[in-house]
């Protein structure tokens, strides 16, 4: 095929077209957001009202209803749930799995304002929240000290909230079991009723005099000034000079009707800290909660490194720890499964190395793993999806797959260059040209068992897809890979000093547990075998091309009866020599290492032939090697 025809004559461009992969692949590594699991969970938007001391039936008939009414045309709504209580009630509108769910906010936020007009007077303006699956609390932080659960709330708010908040990533920050200021205002009913107020005149008081508006625009001469009033009341004495009217020409102000406090809200939320051997003790906990689509486990980060600055400025005796973050069991699972993957690489590269026994081969063969592992990033990135569980699990079964199309390429130039003599070039172009139509069909039937799995519907699609596109897109990476990649890296780090190393066939099979590096055996016609230097060769080619050298040898030494003839005088190394058994068997020794032979006495008188028989190991090392087909 043409690609492989260039790559093998371009090995430049090969190399840099496979290292712009894996770099493009390893900044998408860096982009892709880190979770648990993959999004599968519907979105849902909720809609929260308030109409203050309405019964809930009063707020299902004024708020409720008109609300439902003008949000049930929203499309991809599967499911309105309501929640009446006194005073306010949520509207929970559950998506369907396609559903956007910025797209349903901003519809529901539409739906919403063009009802407010039917609502009662008193209602309060509605908020709305994406209830987004992916924006669980993160990160739980507990402020701790010897202060009071109201000092607390308010370190834990103005020092640490507001601070967090800045973060990155970080979508909302909540506080619980705090305390915040509240000024209570207790009526004294015998005295309203004496100065002839009532409980609105107090309310309508305390909304009239507990403002800051603008005050418009003052022009002196050139210059132009902006008015602000200041009319907000900031402590307990300051509410009860609030004056509520006059009565006979005598103002009655707050503090003659009531009895104003400073103190804390009601407690509706506790937080405790318990320690074994100690009392309960009183913390505020603070939920971060990251912005839908964040990188858990960077926005987690960003959060603890702004802590240790929090930590230095906080007054003394106060503490902030970190008692949950949902990061640290992301990282733990995805360091697990980036170990197996890394594993799975190498035991998959060992056992083409048992196989192939050359160490250039299965270092270009183990090439396949992380350069479609890494590219495969690129795809992911642009599909959106995140490295969690169920990707990290396709990546790992993908391992063992990806090095499929690279052994097979390779092994096929080692034919070539074995078999019919052809140089690294033309071995790595007529290698990949004639298996490559049978390895893309492989290939694409391998990606067509795992696209069906990307296409799935209902819950399950959210859930597996990923996995299914994963899959396919890895082991479509391999092939590029193994077409452009490997025929020029074969081109250019193979060896053309293909060696056959002549053995002696042997009447048992071998013990490949024992003796397999020393002891060459012959076991088949069709067995592979290696030379000293762990190259692959074949048997039966080995067989051709020692036949033809023997009888050259013969032939030169006045021998071509076949019979054997022995070694130069004093038992060194000689020739290879070439001799039958009785059977007509070709065998071939050496006639150095004849001599540890015993031979078969014959009838006919003439030189007795050899049996097959084991070179011992140092002649083994001694072995001429002889190319195949030349």
């Amino acid at each position: 095929m043409k690609l492989a025809e260039t790559c093998v004559k371009y090995p430049v461009f090969t190399v840099m077209l496979i290292a712009f992969l894996v770099t493009l692949g390893v900044f998408s590594y860096r982009g892709l957001a880190v979770d648990l699991f993959p999004k599968a969970d519907p979105a849902t938007v909720n809609v929260e009202v308030r109409l203050p001391g309405a019964t809930p039936e009063e707020v299902v008939t004024g708020v409720v209803l008109p609300l439902e009414d003008a949000i049930s045309s929203v499309s991809g709504i599967d499911e309105i749930s309501v929640y009446s209580f006194e005073g306010f009630a949520y509207i929970t509108c559950t998506f369907v799995l396609e559903r956007d769910i910025e797209g349903a906010a901003q519809d529901i936020r539409e739906k919403v304002a063009g009802a407010i007009d039917r609502l009662p007077r008193d209602t309060l303006p509605p908020i709305i929240t994406k209830q987004d699956p992916q924006s669980d609390p993160i990160m739980t932080l507990l402020v701790s000290g010897p202060m009071s659960r109201r000092e607390l709330t308010e370190i834990a708010d103005k020092q640490v909230r507001r601070v967090v908040q800045t973060v990155d990533g970080v979508g909302s920050v909540e506080l619980n079991g705090g305390q915040e200021r509240q000024i209570r205002v207790l009526l004294d009913a015998q005295k309203l009723t004496a100065h002839n107020f009532t409980v609105l005149d107090v309310r309508e008081a305390l909304q009239r005099e507990n403002i800051e508006a603008p005050g418009g625009r003052m022009i002196t001469g050139p210059q132009e000034l902006g008015l602000r009033t200041l009319g907000r009341v900031t402590s307990a004495e300051q509410f009860g000079e609030i004056v509520l009217g006059t009565r006979g020409g005598t103002p009655v102000r707050i503090r003659d009707v009531a009895r104003v406090e400073d103190g804390a809200q009601e407690l509706r939320t506790w937080s405790a800290l318990f320690r074994k051997g100690t009392a309960a003790q009183d913390v505020v906990a603070i939920q971060v909660l990251r912005q839908s689509g964040a990188n858990t486990v960077r926005v987690a980060d960003d959060v603890r490194s702004k802590l240790d600055d929090l930590r230095a400025q906080m007054p003394p005796g106060i503490q902030l720890q970190v008692v949950h973050d949902i990061s640290d069991f992301i990282k733990a699972s995805v360091h697990s499964l980036i170990e197996h993957l890394i594993l799975g690489s190498v035991l998959a590269s060992m056992v083409v190395w048992l196989f192939i026994r050359n160490w250039r081969a299965v270092l270009i063969a183990a090439v396949a793993i992380p350069a479609s592992i890494i590219a495969t990033f690129t795809l992911m990135r642009g599909m959106d999806f995140s490295l969690n569980n169920i990707t990290l699990l396709a990546l790992t079964l993908a391992v063992g797959i990806v090095i499929d199309d690279a052994i097979i390429v390779l092994e096929n130039i080692f034919r070539f260059m074995d078999e019919k003599g052809r140089d690294r070039v033309l071995a790595a172009v007529e290698a990949t040209k004639e298996i490559g139509l049978a390895v893309m069909a492989t290939t694409l039937s391998l990606v067509i068992i795992f696209l069906p799995i990307a296409f799935m519907t209902g819950y399950a699609r959210k859930y597996v897809n990923s996995f299914g596109w994963t899959m396919a897109m890895a082991i479509l990476v391999s092939l590029l890979v193994a077409f452009t990649g490997f025929p020029a890296l074969g081109r250019s780090a193979l060896s053309e000093d293909v060696r056959l190393v002549p053995v002696a066939p042997a009447r048992d099979y071998p013990d490949l547990c024992g003796d397999f590096f020393f002891h060459i055996r012959f076991l088949s016609s069709g067995g592979t075998r290696l030379d000293s230097r762990r190259r692959p060769i074949r048997i039966d080619q080995f067989l051709l091309a020692s036949r033809r050298h023997l009888a050259r040898q013969n032939h030169q030494a006045g021998a071509g009866d076949g019979r054997a003839h022995r070694g130069p005088a004093g038992g060194g190394p000689g020739p290879i020599v070439y001799a039958r058994d009785d059977q007509s068997r070709p065998l071939f020794h050496r006639a150095g290492a004849a001599r540890r032979a015993r031979p078969h006495a014959r009838a006919d008188g003439h030189r007795r032939s050899w049996n097959s028989f084991e070179l011992p190991k140092h002649d083994l090392q001694r072995t001429p090697a002889f190319r195949s087909g030349r």
